[in-house]
């Protein structure tokens, strides 16, 4: 087996061998945990289908638990024991009018009360949003339409802190492993990361640029782990884990922005001929009217809004058809137990299916990012050959 040197920076960490492989035994038996990791429900939420659950004439909405489960967070819901719900709270940083303002989502009341003249709203048309009140001549509170800045740690931000600081700990205790036991067998966590490591130099990278290969493979590197670990942990139902992180459009959108950059930065002389004076193509499709110009133009910015939702769409909705199924239990078990017990046995194994096949998808879809990157730093690098 070929063996690869990596030149990280040497970091003392006498546990984070053992902390890693751990976290690696947890992520791996724990592949449909997000089944269960859904998001409060406030009283002043928008309505939707709402079904009872029967005792209480408690009421569940399928489509607002779904929802709520994929978008972004001010806190971390961990679960609800009777009408109490269990949950981290996280920190608020607020930019004022040129002030700082801080302090803990707990703070909130799920988004029913205000805390030092500001609110978390439940309802639109700022749903989700941190408003500023101030309370009227006539003592009702008034809403100021211009939203303070908002820097907060939400729960894609802190699984994003997570994400990053395992990635550095895992490939760290690695650069250690190899410095360490140079010119040796890998063992441990080495034989994990090697085989993907050289897979994707040699079967991405190197088969897809050419020989500029070399100057991509960090990038390349870099977004394929950052995305495969991040849809692995999405997967876990415990805490830091099942956060929709590469499911939030605006993680996709900063990734393929990346690919754009370095692919319009690296693009060379034969790169932008090809797009502004394609050869081969009839002089009738470039004058008077610039046609093929502009649809290749045009293909610059596509290219990479592709990525940013091909990586989007796919992990959101592997998460939505998973709590689907698992939300059919409690519709049907509102026109009788019987029902709701039926339903469980056609909709857990599917679920779990579901589950088995995100575990897949995690895997999948980092591939097709850091291919179809290469493909596009290959074509932007490709010299010609006349």
């Amino acid at each position: 087996m070929a063996y690869l040197k990596l030149d990280f920076i040497t970091l003392s960490d006498c546990m984070a061998g053992k902390i890693i492989r751990f976290l690696f035994v947890i992520l791996m038996i724990s592949g449909i945990g997000n089944l269960y990791a859904t998001e409060p429900v406030g009283e002043g939420s928008e309505k939707g289908t709402e079904h009872s659950t029967g005792e209480g004439g408690k009421k569940f909405d399928a489509g607002r638990m779904i929802i709520e489960h994929v978008i972004d967070s001010h806190e971390w819901h961990i679960a609800e024991i009777g009408e109490t719900p269990i949950s981290i709270p996280l920190p608020i940083i607020l930019i004022d009018e040129g002030k700082l303002v801080m302090f803990s989502s707990s703070k909130f009341h799920h988004g029913h009360d205000s805390y030092k003249g500001y609110r978390l709203m439940s309802e639109e048309p700022y749903k989700g949003k941190i408003v500023k009140v101030t309370t009227g001549s006539d003592g009702q509170e008034v809403i100021n339409s211009e939203l303070p800045l908002d820097l907060s740690i939400t729960k894609t931000a802190f699984a994003l802190l997570f994400s990053t600081i395992l990635l550095s700990l895992i490939f760290i205790s690695v650069a250690r492993a190899y410095k360490k036991r140079e010119g040796q067998a890998p063992k441990g966590l080495q034989s994990l990361l090697e085989p993907l490591i050289l897979f994707v130099r040699d079967d991405i990278a190197k088969s897809s640029i050419g020989h500029h290969y070399e100057k991509f493979t960090p990038f390349l590197l870099t977004v394929f782990f950052f995305i495969l670990i991040n849809n692995l942990l999405g997967l876990v139902p415990l805490f830091p884990g099942g956060a929709n992180v590469t499911g939030n459009i605006a993680v996709t959108g900063v990734l393929a922005l990346f690919t754009f950059t370095v692919t319009t930065f690296s693009g060379n002389k034969g790169y932008w001929k090809h797009i502004f004076n394609a050869p081969g193509v009839p002089w009738w499709l470039k004058l008077p009217v610039p046609l093929m110009p502009v649809v290749e133009l045009v293909g610059v910015f596509t290219k990479p809004f592709v990525l940013m939702v091909r990586l989007f769409a796919n992990i959101t909705a592997g998460h939505i058809i998973i709590l689907g199924f698992m939300s059919l239990i409690f519709i049907f078990g509102n026109m009788t137990p019987g029902a709701g017990y039926g339903a469980s046995l056609v909709s857990v194994p599917f679920a779990i299916f579901m589950g088995l096949l995100e575990f897949l998808v995690a895997f999948i879809q980092a591939y097709v990012f850091t291919l179809l990157s290469a493909i596009y730093f290959g074509m932007a690098t490709e010299e010609s050959h006349h």
